[in-house]
């Protein structure tokens, strides 16, 4: 499809936080972007599932959450246990006096962007696609302008450009923008830095309490976490696996490899996945009689990944290359998925960002020689919001990496055990219970 030559924004990356880019310019009557994505077809596959309070509050502020609470699953809370008994519970219900959506929504991360996309297409707004960024450079007549070229061999000449374009940026790397842990290049070293994730049905369907749907449930285990959260029938028609629709409930579980176990397949198979339930998964979804006295089995795997988990930020997020770049989503900052915050940062930087920028772009129309400031002190904010939740999913997934091993021998205690204690005594006090689900969903993070 051919491209405009001009544009004043150009978006790059139709993932969640380029589509909430897209949508946030357009709601504050900023039309003359272009969005281009390197790939044929939005994303097929469930990846983040989880949009936190704060981000609800930021795509109603722009006219963007009504798709998203049509079809989401509004989650009640989140429920740490073992493999056999409740540890602490966050309700969501307590965020009641703090916002107008006081729940985390559960949603596929392909069914985000489908919404996100429509949303778009009403405005009378397409992503082109394929159209991949090969190289940029400074225009010759306008020393605020770059030329973006394409692999295709066309060029776009603009004024903004977003890169949303994920953790390998091409717009990163041209612009030469560093991006590494801000804790230094052996900070992941014994922390949890893989992940294994997959959508599956069971046989026959757990009937646990801690299946119960509009939950999402962590179980801690020796040194490791697992996660899992019940889609019910919510999303099989867009969760087609092999493109036949289950008519089963789906089921997301996640487990985190430690480094010592090697490194998971690329698209773990389903034996891969029993395994890891198994092993590390609450007795409820097991195939384990000993644990489970109504064993389950994995009946179809939907889809499943690998990722790692390590964090990396760049070293800042607006810099000038002929056109003001910023950078949002992955491309600016990746970290643990740890109480579900990345795709919900990203999402929330871009209308951010995009503010500044509708501003930018009005001051610029009287003064176009004017500075920078807006954009810098916006920019900023962000990349300061950004190394804060860095440190917040860290430590969550510090805890989460504790073992059941003692301390010593003449402790017979561990940090695991630790852990688990605490958790289960605050966890019966409403004020502590209060503060762990205002910590996950973002509103004193905004």
């Amino acid at each position: 499809m051919s491209l405009p030559e001009n544009t004043t924004v150009l978006i790059v990356g139709a993932g969640p936080a380029g589509l909430t880019a897209a949508l946030s310019l357009a709601h504050h009557r900023c039309h003359d972007f272009v969005i281009v994505d390197a790939v044929a077809e939005g994303l097929r596959m469930s990846r983040a599932v989880t949009i936190h309070s704060a981000t609800v509050e930021a795509l109603a502020s722009i006219d963007a959450a009504d798709g998203l609470l049509s079809q989401a699953i509004r989650g009640k809370g989140f429920k740490i246990t073992s493999r056999s008994s409740q540890i602490f519970v966050a309700k969501f219900d307590s965020l009641k006096k703090h916002s107008a959506h006081p729940y985390a929504l559960y949603i596929p991360q392909n069914v985000t962007e489908l919404v996100l996309g429509q949303k778009l297409q009403s405005l009378g707004v397409q992503v082109q696609r394929p159209h991949r960024v090969v190289g940029m450079k400074q225009n010759e007549k306008d020393s605020r302008v770059t030329d973006v070229s394409f692999e295709d061999g066309q060029v776009i000449r603009a004024r903004y450009i977003i890169g949303a374009d994920g953790a390998h940026s091409i717009i990163r790397t041209i612009a030469g923008m560093g991006f590494s842990d801000p804790d230094g290049p052996n900070a992941a070293e014994n922390a949890l830095v893989q992940m294994v994730s997959a959508d599956v049905t069971f046989e026959p369907e757990p009937v646990d309490p801690f299946t119960l749907k509009g939950y999402l449930n962590g179980t801690v285990f020796s040194g490791n976490f697992f996660f899992f959260v019940p889609f019910g029938n919510s999303f099989n028609a867009e969760l087609t696996g092999d493109g036949k629709p289950t008519t089963k409930s789906i089921f997301r579980v996640g487990c985190a490899i430690p480094g010592k176990n090697g490194e998971p397949p690329r698209a773990p198979p389903k034996e891969y996945i029993q395994k890891l339930i198994d092993t590390y998964g609450p007795a409820c979804i097991t195939s384990d009689p000993s644990l489970n006295p109504r064993p389950v089995k994995i009946d179809q795997l939907v889809w499943s990944t690998r990722h790692r988990s390590h964090s990396a930020i760049a070293d800042r997020i607006f810099t000038r290359f002929g056109a003001a770049i910023f950078l949002v989503g992955d491309a600016a900052h990746i970290h643990s998925p740890a109480g579900g915050q990345g795709m919900n940062l990203g999402m929330r930087d871009a209308i951010f960002l995009t503010e500044a920028i509708t501003k930018h772009i009005q001051a610029s129309a009287e003064n176009p020689d004017g500075d920078d400031a807006i954009l810098q002190e916006i920019a900023e904010a962000r990349h300061a919001r950004a190394l804060e939740i860095i440190g917040f999913t860290s430590t969550l997934s510090n805890l989460a990496s504790l073992t059941y091993d003692p301390y010593a021998w003449w402790m017979p205690f561990s940090g695991a055990s630790f852990r688990d204690l605490v958790l289960r005594i605050l966890g019966g006090f409403d004020c502590v219970q209060s503060k762990v689900a205002w910590g996950l969903s973002g509103l004193g993070r905004r």
